[in-house]
């Protein structure tokens, strides 16, 4: 048998260095590999970051804009929500990319992670309670062993913590007790309950309450969350509470009705609200009336109260304002109409005209934006009018003035507007009047002009009363809860339902 044949030193050093060579041209390449991830990952964030960035800034632009014009219709607030939708997601996906870089870029030695400018986050509200917790310190020091440890300082972090409800059961023992001479028995009153034999703790009532018509969330979707949390209630149950406590509330309804209509001004307007019917669903109304005395510097407290009704005749507001008078500013709507005759009783109500309705006539006849997204929807577009347009830039003017007089007294608001509103009334009243002439009767510019010039007077009386604001806003700000819980509730079940929700 031949003998083994054993490698001459020399081959055993090639063989050592096709070795290292190997193992090198491999750890390249997973380093070329680790790295082309990691500027991948990089290059992921930072879009993200980019579309995060743009989104925020569409959205404060449109939130300006709405500012600066004044509200639009519903369908505007429901893009904005749309986009503040996005935005959140958009955020989410900027920090998701943003974690997954930097775990990239760990893996990678001639590679920097992308760092993503985060929001500002302003300070935890000093009113939370503060835990602290002390991480313990070294009893001797890493370096030398030494004991010989003095405190230089501390470094503290806060962390945002939330305990999860909790459910717990009030038991009040009330204890008997005979006496010994003369037999009688005694036990301490029962306790008061808000709801008569209630089994309902006044908190649960007002989370109930709130979340049903402050937070939109329909009873049986509370319930089937109550269930999820270890405490079944049907929905009847919690039903049978809603209605003892809404009946328990009046008082304080009808102490807010009689704060908001002491006032001398008030707002009013009026929102649709779906009523189930047989078969279908009728249109019922909420109607709001808000009193707001910040705009001329008054101290009291702003309120609004709601009334529901089925339907939009007249008469609903009339009795609403049965015994008020004063300045109500609202639309032109004709229901109100009967309550501004001069021989009213118990007293007079002067109407106040909203410039934020004549504006967003003249504004839809000359919304170039909005033109545009139609056309390239494919949609039909109207003509855009520079009549329409030169008549925005002329109320924006008023608009202008009344921002700098904002909160200042009624007597203030009144010497500014008397010397900057009133030449540009006047010259608005001249320009309407003679853009009117040229057009026909039936036009859509005809009729923007004549709502105004119609009842001029009404559009006029915040020159001679410094109390008067230039639009409604206020009692339209108030109504927007109600457009927002739609999508939610969808529905009344009843006309008592619907006075519940007012």
């Amino acid at each position: 048998m031949d003998a083994a044949v054993s490698p001459l030193p020399d081959d055993i050093e090639v063989l050592k260095a096709l070795v290292r060579l190997s193992t090198q041209r491999a750890d390249a390449a997973e380093q070329r590999a680790t790295s082309a991830e990691a500027e991948l990952a990089n290059a992921r964030a930072r879009e993200s970051a980019t579309e995060a960035l743009i989104s925020h800034y569409k959205l404060q632009i449109a939130k300006l804009r709405r500012e600066q014009y004044g509200p639009s219709a519903e369908r505007t607030r429901r893009l904005l929500a749309q986009m503040e939708f996005e935005l959140e997601d958009l955020e989410a996906d900027a920090a998701e990319d943003d974690l997954a870089a930097e775990t990239a870029a760990t893996k990678a030695t001639n590679v920097t992670a992308f760092e993503r400018k985060r929001p500002v986050r302003k300070p935890f509200p000093d009113h939370l309670p503060r835990d602290r917790v002390v991480v313990p310190a070294p009893c001797s020091c890493p370096a030398c062993g030494g004991m010989r440890l003095s405190k230089l300082g501390e470094d503290v972090t806060e962390t945002l913590e939330v305990i999860p409800r909790t459910w717990k059961v009030i038991q009040t023992v009330r204890e008997k007790f005979s006496c010994r001479d003369c037999e009688k028995i005694t036990q301490p009153p029962a306790p008061f309950h808000v709801v008569p034999r209630g089994w309902a703790g006044p908190s649960f009532l007002a989370m109930l309450l709130f979340e049903k018509y402050g937070q939109h969330q329909p009873l049986n979707r509370q319930a089937e969350r109550f269930t999820r949390e270890g405490v079944p209630l049907s929905v009847s149950t919690l039903a049978d509470q809603v209605g003892a406590a809404s009946f328990a509330l009046m008082p304080i309804f009808r102490l807010i009705e009689a704060y908001v209509f002491a006032a001398e001004r008030v707002h009013g307007d009026d929102t649709t609200v779906p009523v189930m019917a047989k078969g279908k669903t009728d249109t019922g109304r909420l109607w709001d009336y808000v009193r707001d005395d910040r705009p001329f510097g008054g101290a009291d407290p702003p309120a609004v109260v709601f009334y529901y009704s089925r339907d939009r005749r007249g008469e609903h507001p009339q009795a609403h304002l049965a015994s008020w008078s004063g300045i109500l500013q609202a639309d032109a709507y004709a229901g109100y109409f009967e309550l501004y005759a001069p021989d009213r009783q118990p007293g007079l109500i002067l109407e106040a005209g909203c410039f934020a309705h004549a504006r967003r006539k003249f504004f839809e006849l000359a919304d170039v934006e909005g033109a545009a997204r139609k056309k390239s929807r494919g949609e039909r577009t109207g003509p855009i009018y520079p009549i329409a347009l030169e008549a925005v830039q002329k109320l924006d003017a008023l608009f202008d003035v009344e921002r700098g007089i904002n909160g200042k007294t009624p007597a203030e608001r009144l010497a500014t507007r008397q010397e900057l509103s009133a030449p540009l009334i006047a010259e608005l009243h001249d320009w309407l009047n003679a853009q009117l002439a040229k057009l026909s009767r039936n036009h859509d510019l005809a009729k923007a002009i004549n709502y105004m010039l119609r009842r001029w007077d009404a559009f006029t009386r915040f020159l001679i009363d410094g109390r008067v604001c230039l639009t409604n806003n206020a009692a339209e700000r108030a109504l927007r809860c109600v457009p927002l819980g739609r999508k939610a509730w969808l529905f009344c079940g009843s006309d008592r339902g619907g006075q519940r929700a007012a």
